[in-house]
């Protein structure tokens, strides 16, 4: 074994041992797809006088991390994306409404002296209004400010500490709440916030409206707040709140001119309001003297809590509050039961399409094919322990792209063999170990090529798309480079060992190297003009794209909840039930424009812009007609969300296309780039109208499943040009209608047994795949045949039109490369 190949077989015995250790030592991260639990996307908007900006975002992402952290969540992830995002994801939390109640309180924390009752109302009874309130002692509220007030004894001081985000101040009322998505809601909120003079009217708990004086406290006043259980009142549940030292002054001052009041004398009562509401109004107890107050370090809120409330409580008061109101316009919420099904049918995929890929790939290579499958299994090992040593988070397409880039990988494992084969029959008397190098050697420029346009189009992936389709984008980058690992040295490592065993050499086509195979023979000898048909190849393409067209204009596109903004819920039943009977059931609850469909037992309905209580009533009105009903996956994207992906979806394929021509025109020649790009036009009208015509969703998934086509069709061409370029450089004279000919005719095999390679398995995805995955293969399932046929009979011929009227001259032959002898040079010392 020469040094060069020692130093091969060491380094990959170091990769395959590096990443086992890891793969062993890691646990993966699982996306809340797979493993259960609610992704929450926040976006912070401009308060007033607070613009919402990076710097804002951050400090709002501390106070939801401490209000996630009061949850008890297991291993929460909160992240700022972007300049006004928050994501916050919350493993195993089934109940994304109380975790948006909870953790987006959006208002500032406030606590306010009550004026009295707003006239001319009836004022309910003295004694009856403060028990009314569930508390007795002391409030909070996280985010609302009220305006200028007339107090009991009002202080400069008090005024200028109100917030002029709250719902007093701020002329469009108070901020929605992340939940309150609808109009109504939001214009119901500010009918409840009325100002009368310079005063904030807001209705108590039990309905009575209060006159509530500016805010002599926030939330950001307060140091702790915890729930606990009075054993002294048989278990009853109370808040206490511990106050800052200079805050805890203001508290005494505040709750020391409220006690001036009689008992029942609704000024004795302290307000804290959140999100435009009171949440608390606990009169200030009998024994606290006037003008002297509760004392400053820590108070306690009693009443007829339950934990629920009372936890709920300690935890937006603790939490502090918000610098900018934020909203909920992303929310994903999936079942642990579709998680578990959904990594065990990537599995089954994986295991199914490998099995299949390597049979395929040992019945074409013979051994050296069948080293490829052993590097496969390796590949399949450092993708892995790539992505957990790197930290990545695995989702379901990400798991997806997984499985995918196992069938790419093949890509360059065939480029390799087929010109290994190709120099082999050229020059037999050299033997497989010299044929086997060269074509290592001589298949790197069209495998680099390749490759960087699929890193392409996953790039484009990660940076404009969302959600778990970043991590296509991720597994596929990951896959792009293992791939060239495994086939650029394990494969090579194997192959070289086993080209040099004594019975290979002795019959040459058992290793799979001896000949070009019998389809490149036939070819060879019949020598088909296919390209004198260049025009009516380029007309199909052409009926094709308006077939396609015509079912954009006839059934258009079914966007996805992604796209256009809504919920999308997904149940399974305990008995079959029919889409018409889930329908009427949703409509009768109040939804008459829901879109309800079903599957075996599984029901899906897609909506509006509703609320979590919406959802709730939904589902009990499927309970009653389907029995028991468990929800598995709830997405919420907002209009503005949804306007932008769909927005970015636009982007995405434009620069994708875009990036792809200028690549190809600075690598190749500005024909062969437009040839390309019109050619991915081809293929991505043919999947686009597919879909149309079959009604099949368009999707974050689906996204990704383009741009993966246009890279692995742009993968194709390259190594079609790639071989034009070469064949055009050694017989320049020769007409580039011929040259082109001769060129496809040889990567056809190549091309042909690279896609069904992918073909085994996304059939895999397809049948052992969810809904979601189908979708996903069946999109790269037309888009593979599509770009394998269009890289002979669109690319080709398109390039042959554009040289015919192009005054570039051919390209300069390849370099050839004078090896030194091993002798020496001839110097004497």
């Amino acid at each position: 074994m020469s040094r060069a190949n020692t130093v091969r077989a060491v380094a990959a015995l170091a990769v395959i041992v590096v990443s086992f250790l890891l793969a062993i030592n890691i646990p993966p991260r699982l996306g809340l797809d797979l493993r259960g639990g609610t992704q929450l996307v926040f976006e912070t908007r401009d308060s007033p006088t607070v613009e919402a900006n990076a710097e804002s975002t951050d400090r709002a992402l501390e106070v939801l991390r401490r209000r996630v952290d009061s949850l008890g969540v297991t291993e929460p992830t909160l992240a700022r994306s972007g300049e006004t995002r928050i994501i916050v994801e919350l493993p195993g939390v089934q109940d994304p409404r109380q975790a948006a109640e909870v953790i987006g309180k959006t208002a500032q924390l406030t606590f306010h002296p009550v004026l009295g009752y707003e006239e001319p109302e009836a004022t309910p009874s003295a004694t009856a209004s403060p028990e009314a309130s569930p508390e007795a002692t002391a409030e909070t509220s996280p985010n609302a400010t009220p305006k200028k007030g007339k107090g009991p004894k009002e202080s400069p001081q008090a005024t200028a500490e109100a917030s002029p985000g709250s719902p007093g101040s701020s002329p469009e009322g108070p901020t929605p709440s992340p939940e309150a998505t609808s109009q109504e809601d939001e214009s119901q909120k500010q009918d409840e916030s009325q100002k009368q003079g310079d005063e904030l009217v807001l209705p108590d708990e039990s309905g009575a409206r209060l006159r509530l004086g500016p805010a002599r406290l926030t939330g950001n006043g307060v140091s702790d707040a915890a729930a606990g259980v009075d054993p002294q009142s048989g278990g009853g549940w109370f808040v206490t709140v511990d106050f800052r030292s200079g805050d805890g002054e203001e508290w005494t001052k505040l709750t020391g001119e409220a006690a001036c009041y009689q008992p029942g004398d609704p000024r004795r009562r302290v307000a804290i309001v959140l999100d435009g509401e009171i949440i608390s109004s606990p009169q200030v107890n009998e024994t606290v003297a006037c003008n002297v107050g509760l004392p400053r370090d820590s108070t306690q809120i009693t009443g007829s809590f339950t934990p629920e409330e009372a936890q709920n409580l300690a935890t937006l008061i603790k939490g502090g509050a918000l610098p900018v109101p934020v909203e909920v316009i992303e929310q994903r919420t999936v079942g642990p039961t579709l998680g578990a099904e959904a990594i065990e049918a990537s599995a089954k995929a994986a295991v199914a399409g490998v099995i299949l890929t390597g049979l395929f790939i040992v019945f074409i290579y013979r051994v050296v094919g069948l080293m490829a499958t052993v590097a496969l299994a390796s590949y399949g090992l450092i993708s892995y322990a790539a992505l957990v040593a790197i930290g990545a988070t695995l989702t379901l397409p990400g798991l997806a792209g997984f499985v995918l880039a196992i069938g790419m990988a093949v890509d360059a494992n065939v480029l390799v063999f087929e010109r290994a084969r190709e120099e082999y029959v050229a020059e037999s008397r050299k033997g497989l170990r010299t044929a086997l190098e060269r074509g290592f050697r001589f298949a790197w420029s069209a495998i680099a090529d390749s490759n960087i346009t699929t890193l392409l189009a996953a790039a484009l992936l990660f940076f404009l798309a969302s959600g778990p389709v970043r991590g296509f984008g991720v597994t596929l980058s990951i896959g792009v480079v293992a791939s060239l690992v495994s086939a650029m040295l394990i494969t090579r490592v194997l192959a070289q060992w086993a080209v040099n065993r004594r019975g290979l050499i002795k019959r040459p086509k058992v290793s799979g190297l001896g000949g070009i195979g019998r389809v490149r023979e036939w070819l060879n000898r019949r020598q088909p003009n296919i390209m004198r048909h260049r025009r009516l190849w380029l007309g199909l393409a052409a009926l094709a794209v308006v077939i396609s067209f015509v079912g954009l204009g006839v059934r258009g596109l079914n966007f996805g909840v992604e796209f256009t903004g809504g919920r999308l819920m997904d149940y399974t039943t305990s008995k079959p039930i029919s889409a018409d009977e889930a329908r009427e059931a949703v409509s009768d609850a109040g939804f008459p424009n829901a879109v309800v469909q079903s599957s075996g037992d599984g029901i899906s309905v897609r909506t509006g812009q509703i609320s979590g209580d919406d959802q709730v009533r939904i589902q009990n009105a499927l309970e009653e007609v389907a029995g028991e009903v468990t929800k598995e996956r709830d997405e919420l994207i907002g209009p503005s969300l949804g306007d932008e992906l769909r927005r970015n979806a636009l982007i995405a394929l434009a620069v994708a296309l875009a990036a792809q021509l200028l690549y190809l025109a600075v690598r190749f020649r500005w024909t062969f780039g437009t040839s390309a790009v019109i050619a991915l036009f081809v293929d991505v009208a043919v999947v686009v109208g597919a879909f149309a015509w079959l009604g099949k969703p368009i999707d974050g998934v689906f996204l990704a499943a383009i741009l993966t086509v246009i890279g692995y069709s742009v993968n194709d061409k390259v190594v079609v040009f790639d071989r034009i370029r070469e064949a055009w450089g050694l017989n320049r004279r020769k007409p580039f209608a011929e040259v082109t000919n001769t060129a496809i005719l040889q990567t056809i095999p190549r091309t042909v047994n690279t896609g069904l390679g992918a073909i085994f398995i996304l059939a895999a995805l397809a049948v052992f795949g969810g809904d979601s995955l189908r979708d996903f293969a069946i999109a790269l399932l037309i888009g593979i045949v599509t770009g394998t046929v269009s890289s002979a009979l669109v690319a080709g011929p398109m390039a042959i039109e554009l040289e015919s009227r192009s005054s570039l001259p051919p390209p300069q032959p390849p370099a050839k490369r004078v090896r030194r002898p091993r002798e020496g040079t001839g110097a004497v010392l």
